[in-house]
């Protein structure tokens, strides 16, 4: 614009109402015509591109199919094998186990009654400590009639480097029951099943009887011929001096 000269007005007829200049450009067969012509080519392609797109949709089915397979430690694993393990729980009366906390302020157990527990654990055998529980119950009946009450308990089982076991369910004072295997650490990551509580002497002695699934071959160690339940069973004296021969590695205590 800078180089259109005054010479590109021409004055308008004095028969107007007013006085102005009216341009008068000049068109150069140079400058709209290589603007449309560079618009309409890309207009064009454009065009061409849009019919193209129509016309050929992108289909799932012509991308190249690639196969894979995921392996997992899970893979090598019989989900439909059960494996039994049996556990002695001891209180050694050394642990400060079990406490009792009467939230509910009556005289005698009531619902919301908390009891936080930790005992120790030797195998079926009474060879070897293994561990201890840590966990909770929590009283939601009394039980005049049976002399016992009825707790949800929560709580866990630890083996040392091997990991542990965790299990929820009823706990009666009074008979036997079974609890949910609910998970595991270590060589138990995985599992699944349910173990049952043999009730011996309330609240110092019990027998575990655990139904396990989802996981490899148990150790050995954890698989000896149990003794068979009673009152009066004790573990080995060396087990319940740590002994190395009669404790596992890393033994949770």
């Amino acid at each position: 614009m800078a180089s259109l000269s005054t010479a590109a007005f021409t004055p308008i007829s004095s028969s107007s109402s007013s006085s102005s200049l009216k341009p008068s450009l000049p068109v150069s067969s140079s400058f709209i015509p290589n603007s449309i012509s560079s618009f309409t080519s890309s207009n064009s392609s454009l065009s061409s591109y849009l019919k193209l797109s129509s016309a050929s949709p992108l289909s799932l089915s012509s991308v190249p199919k690639k196969s894979f397979s995921c392996r997992s430690q899970a893979g090598s694993v019989d989900a439909e094998k059960v494996q039994e393990m049996h556990i002695y729980e001891i209180n050694e009366r050394d642990r400060g186990s079990p406490a009792i906390l009467r939230l509910s302020q009556k005289p005698v157990n009531s619902l919301g009654d908390l009891v936080p527990f930790s005992n120790k654990l030797y195998t079926g055998c009474m060879q070897k400590r293994v561990g201890i529980t840590a966990g909770i119950c929590i009283l939601i009946e009394h039980k005049p009639e049976k002399k016992g009450d009825r707790y949800e308990a929560i709580y866990s089982f630890y083996f040392g480097d091997y990991g542990h076991i965790a299990v929820q369910g009823p706990y009666l004072t009074y008979e036997n029951t079974y609890l949910a295997v609910t998970g595991g650490s270590g060589i138990f990551e995985g599992v699944t099943g349910q173990v049952k509580l043999h009730q011996l002497v309330f609240p110092f002695k019990i027998f575990y009887t655990f139904y396990l699934r989802g996981i490899k071959d148990l150790p050995q160690e954890l698989l000896g011929k149990p003794v068979e339940p009673s009152s009066a069973v004790e573990p080995h004296p060396d087990a319940k001096a740590l002994q190395p021969h009669a404790a596992i590695a890393g033994y949770t205590n």
